[in-house]
């Protein structure tokens, strides 16, 4: 760095700039007197950076950091181009006994002028704090009284103090969802026809009297009914036909009712990966082309009208198997490289969260089929796009949860367990369909060791703990298809069903 005195032109300097050095600036809404405390109310360095390292969460500032049920103040982040200038002022000093006209005389005072670095992130505190709840109660004659010494462990405790009573105290996370004020535009008052009766109040109109039902029309089936639709409902057809003006829909509608032909049992995330047209077109086309399995081995899939897979031992391959990751110490390793679609220990509240700015859709957009969600880079490899529907040994799932077709299921082991009994089905079961009776235990079997010896070679510090004698005793046991039960607890669920009423909710 120059000083002003390197190149001084009247009262002007020339400052150099150091282009490398990259800051961050919080605009604290107080009086900062100490440092050190300033930084704890914002959870010290180590807080500030790991907000500053993921750009979807807000900087958390608690007045009362000390206080677990203290609310945060957020700040917003904003690119910004400043400088931070350091400017130091030096006087030269008088020396002792001069006389009163050297006095007199003006002192030097020199400025030199440092550039410490470009501010490209500022933090700011734009919103209102969320109300406060402290802990404490009302006495019998009016007093407030504290609960902290109640409620926190200070110190190791004995057993009386988890065993007397308390007053109740269980104030929610958060009180308000916003920070800062929003204009509430109220629906107005819905117009009747004449002769219109309010329907009475019961558990089945309780909420949401005036919400329109979804014009979807599609139908749902369970295993135990005794037939399948022939043909899908004619307000369904004619919701496609309105909804189908652009020749691209009559492409899209060629192209998935080819996959019908080809495979008459599909999975939406398949038909997705397939085709390439928004999610929405799909709502208003699948209830005109196959209807939606609610219960049984193809539960959370669609099948093709007049199609029926329960009169059919082919149609064991499109099986759904409702797959979950294996993840624990006693599977030995706690942790995989692979997300969890949702977790309690990653809850972050709404007011913590960035909210981004919403996506305008074009009319453009749904009528020619095109994705507003669309990444920089093409994802159209074929490979890329099954990645979300079909298992390969030695990849592992995009998330911990997944729910495959069995015909998906890319893995000449596993096909071979699946048709063990090809030419000899007998009967069709909720549980195991066409297939043998824990069939769906064994290729979770497989499929758990395929994933764990892919995270090992991909993640050897997962497994350091992990004796050679373990490993190699579960490799024995795999491969002889015996197990101990006394490791082994797994057991196998009937099936997540929070994909499968997410996507009825489309059509109810």
């Amino acid at each position: 760095m120059a000083s002003g005195s390197d190149k001084t032109v009247g009262t002007s300097s020339v400052i150099s700039l150091d282009t490398q050095k990259r800051l961050v600036c919080i605009e604290y809404p107080a009086v900062v007197k100490n440092v050190g405390n300033m930084l704890t109310t914002l959870g010290g360095e180590e807080g500030v950076s790991k907000i500053y390292a993921d750009p979807s969460k807000r900087l958390e500032l608690y007045f009362r950091p000390k206080d677990p049920y203290c609310h945060p103040v957020c700040a917003n982040r904003f690119p910004s181009t400043n400088m931070l200038l350091r400017v130091k002022k030096k006087t030269r000093k008088r020396k002792a006994g001069m006389s009163d006209a050297q006095q007199e005389t003006p002192r030097e005072v020199k400025f030199e002028m440092e550039i410490v670095g470009i501010v490209g992130s500022t933090f700011k505190f734009q919103g209102m704090s969320d109300f406060q709840y402290l802990a404490m109660h009302t006495g019998h004659n009016g007093e407030h009284i504290s609960m902290y010494d109640k409620t926190l462990l200070w110190k190791l405790e004995t057993e009386e103090f988890f065993t007397k009573d308390v007053p109740l105290f269980i104030p929610p996370p958060i009180f308000s969802r916003l920070d800062t004020p929003v204009d509430y535009y109220y629906r107005p008052d819905i117009q009747h026809r004449e002769g219109y009766n309010t329907p009475q109040l019961s558990s089945e109109n309780l909420i949401g009297l005036s919400r329109a039902r979804r014009p979807h029309n599609a139908i749902f089936v369970n295993f135990e009914d005794a037939d399948v639709p022939d043909k899908p409902l004619e307000a369904a057809v004619n919701n496609w036909a309105k909804h189908s003006s652009h020749p691209n829909d009559k492409r899209l509608e060629a192209e998935v009712r080819k996959l019908f032909e080809a495979r008459p049992v599909w999975s939406k995330n398949a038909i997705k990966a397939n085709v390439d047209t928004h999610p929405d077109k799909l709502k208003w086309l699948l209830p005109c082309m196959a209807y939606y399995m609610i219960t049984g081995p193809w539960r959370s899939l669609w099948v093709r009208v007049g199609y029926d897979p329960r009169k059919d031992p082919k149609a064991k391959q499109y099986q759904v198997l409702d797959f979950r990751i294996r993840c624990g110490l006693k599977y030995g390793y706690s942790e995989l490289p692979v997300k969890a679609k949702r977790s309690t220990y990653n809850y972050s509240l709404p007011i913590t969260v960035k909210k981004n700015a919403p996506q305008v859709v074009s009319v453009q957009d749904l009528t020619q089929g095109m994705s507003i969600h669309a990444p920089s880079k093409k994802l159209n490899a074929r490979k890329q796009r099954e990645y979300a529907y079909v298992f390969r040994e030695g990849t592992l799932p995009p998330y911990r949860q997944m729910f495959y077709q069995l015909c998906d299921l890319d893995v000449e082991s596993l096909q071979k367990i699946i048709h063990r009994n090809d030419g000899s089905e007998t009967v069709c079961t909720e549980r195991d369909g066409w297939c043998l009776p824990k069939s769906n235990d064994d290729l979770r079997d497989a499929m758990s060791h395929m994933i764990k010896q892919t995270a090992r070679s991909q993640r050897p510090a997962l497994f350091s703990t992990e004796s050679k004698e373990t490993a190699d005793k579960e490799q024995l046991n795999y491969e002889s298809g015996e197990e101990e039960e006394e490791e082994e607890e797994y057991q196998p669920s009937d099936g997540s069903e929070n994909e499968m009423e997410t996507e009825i909710l489309d059509y109810m």
